[in-house]
């Protein structure tokens, strides 16, 4: 039976801002308070699962989320009409409202973890929706995400949904940001690579000085129980503390990897020669062979690859069993990064093209191609069953970019978050687009 690697890439909401709530994040702080272009944001994104669609890859697309999260504000203490909760937030507390306004579920790499079929023990695709514990703006996602994902993957003979982790620190979850999996084949068993930035309960690991570690190992461990997964095709790996402390705040902000490829920067990992060993050894075991491909500090530094987001993108496996490398154009621009990937694709590795996407909207805020969408492994049984109006056709991308064109600002700033109509015009567009994608009631104003 054929298997596919499906991207479901986050559709940016109406809220889409520059508030810098993302500490650790350099873009997001770097950028803090300027104007943002919602609509164009959602545009760019439209444009990238198309023009992967039309390179003959299955595309999904999952839908953002209600903001401003007047539910949130109001168990803080903001009470009246819903017009009285964002005018007194705005007065009393203009960072909560910021908070609560972030479009950042537009990147779905951090909405949950997800485990094929072909690994689980019950022979099901797993999913749990990432607690993001790390950061208010993104802690009060996973609600929706969870009913969402549900709508998406509504058939519990092939799909189990489970809720996040406990939202406090020693379980802070990150979702697929911090996940890769490796295989031969989509449809084969592979080994699953968590990687993690701390361990809440065992002092031996190294931590960051400077930024926070948002994935812990134990939540890793949890999530990998949760599923069902085989000691034997489990791999756990640390950050290096020190990249994090230069912005590395997630594993694919330094790191990516498919089918047997994995794409790092020489100082992304601790221990990288024992956690390569344990990589290939376990993959071996699932007829696999590891192809790493180390990018030399002497060549891109960290630096560099944080501001290009050189390793924040898509490896995407074509059917000549080659490799496409989906880039954000800040990698063109950035005359190291550009050199290293010219001298990549003209070798005789498997990354044989690179692709280049204006995501600057995102960009700008801190997420790149990779953090723009989550990856799902799905058998053909099992792509028959998920939710047909989920899935990119040409039709649809029409129908979403005429009614981002309808609902959608050009220009938001952080005043523009106080007018109570933006939360009129957000819950009108939400509620047509869960009959687009046919979802049904995912919203907490639905649901009310």
């Amino acid at each position: 039976m054929k298997s596919y690697e499906v991207n479901f890439d986050g559709l940016v909401g109406p809220t889409h801002n520059y508030g810098g709530l993302s500490y650790g994040n350099v873009a997001s702080q770097s950028n803090c308070l300027q104007s943002s272009n919602p609509r164009e944001a959602a545009l760019q994104g439209l444009a990238k699962m198309k023009a992967l669609m039309d390179m003959g890859f299955t595309q999904g697309v999952l839908a953002p989320q209600e903001r401003p999260d007047i539910a949130g504000l109001r168990r803080l203490g903001f009470s009246g009409t819903d017009a009285h909760v964002i005018e007194q937030a705005a007065r009393q507390a203009k960072p909560l409202l910021a908070a609560s306004c972030s479009a950042s579920s537009m990147w779905v790499a951090n909405a949950a973890t997800v485990s094929p079929s072909a690994d689980t023990a019950d022979g099901r695709v797993h999913f749990t929706a990432a607690n993001l514990a790390c950061k208010y703006h993104r802690s009060i996602e996973h609600p929706t995400t969870s009913r969402v994902l549900a709508a998406m993957f509504a058939n519990s003979q092939h799909f189990a949904h489970h809720a996040a982790l406990p939202s406090v620190a020693q379980f802070g979850d990150e979702g697929a940001a911090n996940h890769t999996r490796l295989c031969r084949d989509y449809g084969e068993a592979g080994v699953e690579f968590f990687v993690f930035g701390r361990s809440a309960f065992d002092s031996r690991f190294p931590e960051p000085q400077k930024y926070p570690a948002r994935q812990t190992l134990e939540a890793s461990q949890a999530v990998a129980r949760l599923h069902g997964l085989s000691d034997s095709a489990v791999v756990y790996g640390q950050q290096n503390p020190a990249v994090i402390d230069q912005g590395v705040f997630h594993n694919d902000v330094i790191a990516v990897g498919n089918g047997e490829v994995l794409f790092y920067h020489e100082d992304a990992f601790l221990h990288t020669e024992r956690m390569l060993a344990e990589l290939q050894d376990k993959l071996a075991r699932c007829g696999g062979q590891l192809q790493p491909i180390c990018v030399p500090r002497a060549e891109v530094s960290v630096e560099d690859a944080v501001r290009s987001y050189l390793f924040n993108s898509q490896l995407l496996s074509r059917p000549d069993g080659t490799m496409l490398l989906v880039v954000p154009e800040e990698c063109r621009g950035n005359e190291r990064v550009w050199r290293y990937l010219q001298e990549l694709t003209a070798g005789a590795g498997p990354v044989r093209e690179v692709k280049v996407f204006d995501l600057k909207q995102s960009m700008q805020n801190g997420g790149g191609p990779a953090c723009l969408r989550l990856r799902v492994a799905l058998n053909e049984t099992e792509l028959a069953a998920v939710n047909p109006g989920v899935i990119m056709t040409a039709p649809l991308y029409d129908t979403l970019t005429q009614w981002v064109d309808r609902h959608y600002r050009d220009r938001m700033s952080e005043d523009d978050l106080a007018d109570p109509q933006l939360l009129v015009e957000c819950r009108g567009a939400l509620d047509e687009l869960t009959q687009i994608l046919k979802l049904g009631a995912v919203y907490p104003f639905q649901l009310a």
